[in-house]
């Protein structure tokens, strides 16, 4: 007789419309302009994504100066890039489709606009991140600070900043992590100014809710992503401060922690913003075979956005 384990899946989870809109970018500029297309960077933060992708024809590549073939096409992946990026493929006549997502854009434009109104910026977010060098990269070496820590607030002095202060932020961040750090914020800078509408984008914070809802209920949570992916890791987090100590992040190296699993009776599975579902049904096909599963789902939000493609691929 197999021993019974229940399921609460977080939803939403996977895939947000930032990254379905990328992956469908190096699809249809495959489809329109044949293969090899180069791609800048990862397109999204998952290991199998890149797989499929290069199979269909994607070339990988760090640098515009890695292309081999510059008649061909290059797409700069949904994290963004600096300005230099855009200015070095038109020095060197390369045509390129840019991926980035819209709600990172957003994040540049308000960093350019707090510039221009005369504004010191500084950027909530994760060290080396591509979105973070993206970011940072849209206005002149040294116009943005980044802040990692509620203790780098606590190293700010008054008298570092000449001009009115703003603050923006990476949008796949924690939540709650990033509340405490623009509340340190706002407690030396009275007069800090934030964005309008907050930058961590409605995909984070979704599925960081749906995470936080089941997770003090479960002997252990499982999170599906790569272990590059911000926002995957930051759900692994969110899980261990709702509750669950026993929360992992199920990347394509990791191995199903059975043994564990053995002595569980509830179990809490999401994924990452760049995850594919089929990596969570592979997951629950696992937990099957030894186990009798029942699944509940347990949705927080509904999400029914669509970003359009660029205009050069309609």
């Amino acid at each position: 007789m197999k021993k019974e384990l229940k399921i609460y899946l977080a939803s939403p989870r996977g895939f947000c419309a930032g990254v379905k809109r990328a992956i469908e970018i190096v699809e249809k500029s495959i489809s329109k302009f044949g293969a090899p297309v180069y791609v800048r960077h990862e397109i999204v933060h998952n290991k199998q994504v890149v797989e499929e992708l290069k199979e269909k024809g994607a070339i990988f590549v760090d640098e515009l100066s890695d292309i081999d073939d510059a008649s061909r096409p290059v797409i700069f992946s949904a994290h963004g890039v600096p300005k230099s990026v855009p200015e070095e493929a038109k020095l060197k006549n390369l045509s390129f489709v840019d991926a980035t997502c819209p709600l990172v854009s957003k994040v540049h434009r308000e960093s350019e606009q707090l510039n221009k109104n005369g504004f010191d910026i500084l950027l909530i977010g994760h060290k080396n991140h591509p979105e973070v060098i993206g970011t940072m990269g849209q206005l002149p070496k040294g116009s943005i600070k980044l802040i990692e820590t509620k203790n780098d607030v606590d190293l700010l002095k008054e008298n570092d900043f000449k001009k009115p202060l703003a603050y923006i932020t990476q949008t796949t961040l924690s939540v709650d992590d990033t509340a405490e750090i623009i509340e340190a914020l706002k407690n030396k800078f009275p007069k800090i100014k934030g964005p309008i509408k907050e930058d961590i984008c409605y995909a984070t914070t979704n599925r960081q809710s749906a995470v936080k809802e089941i997770a003090s209920k479960c002997d252990m949570f499982f999170v599906v992503g790569s272990r590059n992916s911000s926002n995957s890791v930051r759900l692994v987090e969110v899980a261990k401060k709702a509750g669950c100590n026993k929360s992992h992040l199920m990347h394509s190296e990791k191995e199903i922690p059975f043994n564990e699993i053995e002595n569980s009776e509830i179990i809490g599975i999401s994924s990452g913003a760049s995850a594919p579902e089929k990596l969570v049904q592979t997951l629950l096909n696992s937990l099957k075979r030894d186990r009798n599963v029942s699944i509940e789902e347990v949705i927080v939000a509904e999400e029914k956005v669509v970003f359009k493609l660029p205009k050069e691929l309609n």
